[in-house]
């Protein structure tokens, strides 16, 4: 019988190193354990699927998917609470969670595995965590570097897209460097999902070369927001709309012309069964190979909000910033 929760998780990981921020904000004792080479055996007994972060309960039932991890123990742990009590601002919160799952893991994955200093560096951290004979070191890194960097293509990385991404990142920098000047987190002075989500892919984009000199040297603030999402501390309340709005509107408005018009072609690629698809994102092709997951959590989203009641203050800030459409 397992007495605390344990993670099996990579620091390479934005997803790992989210559902741990999240342990640590609540308190919650875990035992934090590298996935490697020598356990390797034990997680494949645990594991439905070969992916990290992987959680065993102290009862022993296992959890995977980061956002269903921290759902469910957002409903065993809910104080304090990572969501808002306004509906409006809590749906909002969940839409940048998503938006930091899927459009900021294809940022900090295209640069993570697009540079090759970038691909050095990478490679060989993970290889450390693949081999225990430092003289296998080099070959396991050679491999895993050719291995992720073919890989770039079903994220969308690719010689056409690559300028465009570049915009993608420093467009968002940008935001959020404005929007982190005043406040701890994205809500205010306390971490909500939304943080959960985007902080952990620009954590992972701070910690390779090329990620780590753009944000040291233009986004202080969004920086020191990743490493303070590591541990992070409120008391779960929040900012009112009002409040938020001058500078929280621009990273809505981003998502509603660049994720969410994505994320709706992705998903009619998916059901039209589509070897690949294009989209116009703010008059620029973006095209790339679908991708089965996203459209389930597009689906996921959308559900979200028909379950709301008494949506007139939602729905007006939803379609300001040109995020209704995609999401009814």
């Amino acid at each position: 019988m397992v007495k605390q929760y344990k993670i099996f998780g990579s620091e390479m990981s934005p997803y790992s190193v989210k559902v741990r921020s999240y342990f640590n904000y609540k308190n919650i004792p875990y035992e934090w354990t590298i996935r490697g080479a020598w356990n390797l055996k034990e997680f494949s007994e645990l594991a439905k699927l070969p992916l990290i972060p992987l959680v065993v309960t102290p009862s022993g039932d296992v959890l995977q998917d980061s956002t269903p991890i921290i759902e469910h123990l957002e409903s065993l742990y809910p104080s304090p609470s990572i969501h808002p009590e306004n509906d409006s601002l809590r749906f909002i919160s969940a839409l940048i969670e998503e938006y930091g799952d899927e459009w900021g893991n294809k940022i900090m994955f295209h640069f993570r595995w697009w540079h090759i200093d970038d691909q050095n560096a990478c490679a060989r951290v993970l290889a450390h965590s693949r081999v225990t004979d430092d003289g296998d070191i080099e070959a396991q890194s050679h491999s895993i570097r050719e291995r992720m960097s073919k890989r770039r293509y079903f994220t969308g990385s690719s010689e056409e897209n690559a300028p465009l991404i570049k915009t993608y990142r420093d467009n968002l920098l940008a935001i959020l460097e404005e929007h982190l000047r005043s406040r701890r987190y994205l809500f205010g002075n306390s971490p909500a999902f939304a943080d959960f989500g985007l902080a952990p892919e620009l954590y992972e984009l701070a910690s390779d070369p090329t990620g780590g000199g753009v944000m040291k040297t233009r986004s202080p603030h969004t920086l020191a927001w990743c490493h303070r999402m590591l541990e992070p501390h409120g008391d779960g309340t929040f900012q009112t709309w009002a409040e938020l709005k001058p500078t929280l509107a621009p990273l809505l408005k981003n998502a509603g012309d660049f994720f969410l018009p994505w994320s709706s072609a992705n998903l009619n690629a998916v059901e039209s069964d589509d070897e690949l698809f294009s989209v116009y994102l703010a008059g620029q092709e973006y095209s790339q190979k679908p991708q089965k997951y996203h459209a389930k959590s597009l689906r996921v989203l959308q559900k979200r909000l028909t379950k709301l009641n008494n949506r007139d203050e939602l729905d007006q800030i939803l379609e300001s910033n040109n995020c209704l459409k995609w999401l009814q």
